[in-house]
């Protein structure tokens, strides 16, 4: 005979994927309400979509199809995660494609911000900094919105992310031919140092940034040209051997308003060039926060191989958005999660714990003929609802 769950075995919430949960939990109150755009009822509420998507980000599913199977057959998704009466293919399908943004972005905005209090502060002397780049996505043909190359489609997210806590904290989706520099200044907060790879060198952006009061540390083109105001001394044995105020740029053509302090290095036999407007810091300060840019490329690779945030479940440009804001949401928690839990950082090694306790609970508590399952409430539950 076939396993049934009792329905007040349903109150009996697993604990490991509820505190997991808890931090949006927090956060629903005040969510802007999720409605239908037609006139049938939502068989999905916005709780509901949310659950879904973090429980497919958390256990790496690939497609929304396999996503469907588990929310239908397996007992834990069945009765946690998916709606009391289940949910069809075309209403799931429906609900992603055409509803949720502004309550992720809401979510994802209040748990960034959230985050950012509890987590711990790895950089402080260094002030706030935000390494900014963008990432490719792929996609399918059918996808006309992802422009990219004749034969090939692709969207690209421009992502902010912040080093001091190691987590995301701004996202914009765009057609594979979108320009990376315009979403600085949406990243950019004034008295904050966005960190930038060479694409970003614009030196109008440069006066733009300093006369907003927003910091840059920006590597450049090796022969940008360069206009000398002030040298400033050097260290004995450091690995710079450049560092001075200038103008960048041809004079009359593209040079900078404003001067900039550039920063020439060797790291193993490479030179760097930086441009920057921190005069507060060491120029060895200096080539360590751009080396500190690459925490960026560290969190795309883990975020797509772990989280499996780019097997497309949508072919909507909407759907592909709430599909990388539900990522970003997972991963807010999984931060927060592993720091309350182990002090340390988010690691495949806690996720796979973390999988693996949810499920160890949800087969105690569904499966096990004892577990904790308490059979004097039971009865009392029982009894109560006959009368």
């Amino acid at each position: 005979m076939p396993y049934t769950i009792d329905p007040f075995c349903k109150q009996q919430k697993i604990p490991t994927f509820h505190e997991l949960f808890s931090p949006v939990q927090n956060i629903f109150h005040s969510v802007p309400p999720l409605e239908s755009k037609g006139n049938r009822p939502l068989q999905m509420n916005f709780e509901q979509q949310l659950k879904a998507l973090i429980y497919y980000h958390l256990e790496e599913h690939s497609s929304g199809r396999d996503l469907l199977q588990e929310l239908q057959e397996d007992d834990f998704a069945r009765t946690e995660i998916a709606p009391p009466d289940g949910i069809k293919k075309s209403s799931f399908f429906e609900a992603i494609n055409h509803r949720g943004i502004e309550q992720l972005l809401f979510i994802f905005t209040k748990l960034q911000a959230d985050a950012t209090k509890v987590l711990p502060k790895e950089y402080e002397h260094l002030g706030e900094l935000v390494s900014i780049d963008g990432s490719f996505i792929d996609a399918v043909l059918s996808m006309h919105w992802a422009d990219y190359r004749k034969g090939a489609k692709k969207a690209k997210a421009h992502l902010g992310f912040n080093l001091n806590h190691s987590i995301p904290s701004k996202i914009y989706l765009t057609d594979g031919k979108g320009d990376e520099r315009p979403f600085v200044n949406k990243i950019l907060s004034p008295g904050q140092t966005g960190i930038m790879d060479r694409y970003y060198q614009c030196h109008k952006d440069f006066d733009l940034w300093q006369t907003e009061g927003k910091h840059f540390v920006c590597r450049i083109k090796e022969n940008t040209n360069k206009s000398v105001i002030k040298t400033n001394p050097l260290k004995p044995g450091s690995i710079v051997f450049y560092d001075a105020l200038v103008l960048l740029g041809t004079p009359q053509v593209n040079q900078t308003e404003k001067p900039v302090r550039l920063i020439g290095y060797w790291i193993d036999a490479k030179e760097y060039w930086v441009a920057t407007d921190r005069h507060d810091l060491t120029a060895e300060d200096i080539a360590s926060l751009y080396k500190l840019r690459w925490n960026i490329e560290i969190f795309f690779g883990w975020w797509k191989r772990h989280l499996k945030v780019y097997h497309l479940i949508a072919r909507s440009q909407h759907g592909l958005m709430v599909q990388i804001l539900a990522g970003l949401i997972t991963y807010l928690l999984l931060a927060i999660y592993c720091h309350n839990n182990f002090k340390e950082k988010v690691s495949i090694k806690r996720v796979r714990e973390l999988r693996i306790k949810i499920n160890n609970e949800a087969r105690n508590l569904n499966f096990s003929p004892f577990g904790n399952y308490n059979f004097k409430e039971h009865a009392k539950n029982y009894d109560h609802a006959k009368t």
